[in-house]
C-alpha cells in the first residue's frame, strides 16, 4: 500500500511566471489516477505542522520574519518567490505533508509526498524556491521521538542539484547521513559539504549514472546502517531538462527509481520520497518520468 500527499496548495496560487513548472502538481495525480496505479484513497490532504516541528531545523527569528512577511528584499530575491500569505500556506502545508508521509511510511513502508524535497532552505534562510526544509524537518522529528524506533536517517538527494541547505542543516548531526548526487557545474554555485557528495560533469548517461550509484548506495546502507530513509527523486536529471546539464533518459531515470526504492523495500527500510526539481519544455516529459516513481513504489509494495 502506498500513501500520498497531495493538496491544492500545491500548484495555487503562484505568479504567472512560475505556472508552467507548478503545473506537475496538477497533472501528476491525475495521471497517476487516469492510468490506475493508485486509487483515489491512496491520497491525503495534509496540513501546516506546529511550530515546534518546523523549529528544530530553523531558526525561530527566521521562522517569524518568513510568516509575518518581514524578509528583506534581497532574502525575497534568493528565494525565487515574491512573499504572499498564500505562499507561506502553501509551503508549510508542503513541509506537512512530508512529515505525515514519514509517519505513515513507519506504518506501510513508503510514502511519497507529490511535492517537497525543498533541499535548498537553510536554518535561517531560503533559497532557490525553497523556504522550509521539509525532509530536514521529517528526519528531525523523526529523532526526536524515541518511541518511532528510528535511530539513524539516510537522506538520498538524486536532484539535479546539490541539497546545499540539508547538508548544512545536518552538518554536525552524525544520526543524519546527507549523500548528494548531482550535476557539478550546477546551482548552487557555492556547494557546501554533505557526508558524501558525488559531482557529476555534464553530459553524465544512463550508463555513468547508473554505475555511480549502484557503486555508492549499497555501501551506505551497510556502513551507515539507517533506520528511515529520505529519498529525493528530482527528474531534472533528464536530458531534456533545461536546467540539469545531465543526460539521462526516462527510462534510465526509473531505472534509476527501481534501483533506489528496490533497496529500500529489500532491506525493509521505510522510505520517504519527495518528487523536487524538473525543468522540461514539456510538460509530459516531466509528468511521466515522476509518474514512472510511483509506478516503482506501486510494484513493489502495492
Amino acid at each position: 500500500m502506498i500513501s500520498i500527499a497531495w493538496a491544492p496548495l500545491y500548484a495555487h496560487p503562484l505568479p504567472a511566471n512560475h505556472r508552467f513548472p507548478m503545473l506537475k502538481y496538477e497533472l501528476l495525480p491525475e495521471q497517476l489516477l487516469r492510468e490506475g496505479i493508485v486509487a483515489e484513497s491512496a491520497f491525503f490532504s495534509p496540513s501546516s505542522p506546529p511550530a515546534e516541528d518546523v523549529l528544530r531545523v530553523h531558526d525561530s527569528e527566521y521562522y517569524h520574519r518568513l510568516r509575518a512577511g518581514e524578509l528583506t528584499r534581497q532574502e525575497e530575491r534568493a528565494t525565487g518567490f515574491p512573499w504572499s500569505p498564500a505562499l507561506i500556506a502553501r509551503e508549510t502545508c508542503i513541509l506537512g505533508g512530508t512529515l505525515e508521509c514519514a509517519r505513515r511510511a513507519l506504518q506501510y513502508g513508503v510514502a511519497l509526498n507529490i511535492a517537497g524535497g525543498t533541499h535548498h532552505a537553510f536554518r535561517d534562510r531560503g533559497e532557490g524556491f525553497c523556504l522550509l526544509n521539509d525532509q530536514a524537518a521529517a528526519a528531525a522529528y523523526l529523532l526526536a521521538h524515541p518511541e518511532l524506533g528510528v535511530g539513524r536517517v539516510l537522506i538520498v538527494d538524486l536532484d539535479v542539484h546539490q541539497g546545499n541547505g540539508t547538508a548544512r542543516i545536518f552538518q554536525q548531526e552524525t544520526r543524519v547521513f546527507t549523500f548528494s548526487m548531482h550535476g557539478a557545474r550546477n546551482y548552487p554555485h557555492r556547494k557546501e559539504q554533505s557526508d558524501l557528495d558525488l559531482a557529476l560533469p555534464d553530459g553524465t548517461d544512463d550508463a555513468a549514472y547508473l554505475r555511480q550509484l549502484h557503486t555508492t548506495l549499497p555501501r551506505l546502507l551497510d556502513q551507515h546502517q539507517p533506520d528511515f530513509v529520505f529519498y529525493l527523486s528530482g527528474v531534472d536529471v533528464l536530458a531534456t531538462d533545461k536546467l540539469g546539464h545531465l543526460a539521462l533518459t526516462r527510462d534510465g531515470c526509473r531505472r534509476r527509481d527501481e534501483y533506489v526504492l528496490g533497496l529500500c523495500h529489500a532491506h525493509s527500510l521505510p522510505v520517504v520520497v519527495c518528487m523536487g526539481g524538473g525543468y522540461s519544455p514539456r510538460i509530459a516529459d516531466i509528468v511521466d518520468a515522476h509518474a514512472n516513481t510511483f509506478r516503482v513504489a506501486a510494484n513493489l509494495w502495492g
